[in-house]
């Protein structure tokens, strides 16, 4: 994940275009390699974009969108329907289904625990939307998260957890990648004695093509900390949202 931006010009070949002369991907992409951090389809890369260049992004993707739909053999010329789909689409993209690529994290404002509390606390169901990797199809799913704080933790609101899950849901994800973030990230935030999450999730690269099971979920979870030392802690938190969801 980007944490800081790199300043220092980019080197070009001669007779190559010029910074400015470049499409803003190109641009943003060699400040990420410059830098050498990852930029995969999960991560988040928004210390390495500049003020006004998210607008330019979006208006670069809507034009190679609108190639794929000529590409496509679809007359967006005429047919009233997907005229614009191409600006929609991009701005789909950027703004919302995959903003957590392109937005930085959401303010968090984090609480000592005072009175120093050391019970198990769970928070969800909260529904989640991301979309596949692989085929860009949409996964709508539920997670709940347990956490085992410590008189040294730090404590966050409620609405602060599904703000932060939606931040790291909001990017081309696989699941199993996708959890460990967020648990990555709450972990980080909290400073807790141990973190479960478990992610409950229909995928639509397999509900609207491939084999096209309608009833097929995936269930995955993660435990760091007292979760994965204590067996029955662990059982605790599982019992808890099991009884919950039969409920």
């Amino acid at each position: 994940m980007a944490t800081e931006k790199n300043q220092a010009p980019v080197a070009t070949e001669p007779g190559a275009p010029s910074v400015h002369e470049q499409l803003v991907s190109a641009r943003i992409r060699q400040r990420i390699q410059a830098a050498g951090v990852r930029f995969h389809a999960n991560d988040n890369i928004s210390a390495f974009i500049e003020e006004g260049e998210l607008a330019q992004l979006q208006a670069e993707v809507q034009g190679k969108l609108a190639a794929v739909l000529e590409s496509l053999v679809i007359d967006v010329q005429s047919d009233h329907n997907t005229q614009d789909t191409a600006k929609r689409v991009a701005k789909m993209y950027i703004n919302e289904v995959f903003r957590g690529r392109y937005q930085a994290a959401p303010p968090v404002t984090e609480f000592p625990n005072i009175e120093r509390l050391n019970e198990l606390m769970i928070v969800g169901p909260i529904t989640v939307r991301s979309a596949c990797s692989h085929h860009l199809c949409p996964i709508m799913g539920r997670v709940w998260v347990g956490v085992m704080p410590n008189e040294h933790s730090n404590l966050i609101g409620l609405s602060k957890y599904a703000r932060l899950l939606e931040w790291v849901m909001s990017r081309p994800q696989i699941q199993e990648e996708a959890v460990s973030q967020a648990a990555d990230l709450l972990m980080q935030k909290l400073q807790p004695d141990g973190l479960a999450i478990v992610m409950e999730a229909d995928h639509f690269c397999m509900h609207w093509r491939g084999v096209k099971d309608m009833d097929s979920k995936m269930i995955n979870s993660v435990m760091r900390g007292s979760f994965l030392r204590d067996a029955n802690l662990r059982r605790e938190f599982l019992a808890l949202i099991s009884h919950h969801q039969r409920g």
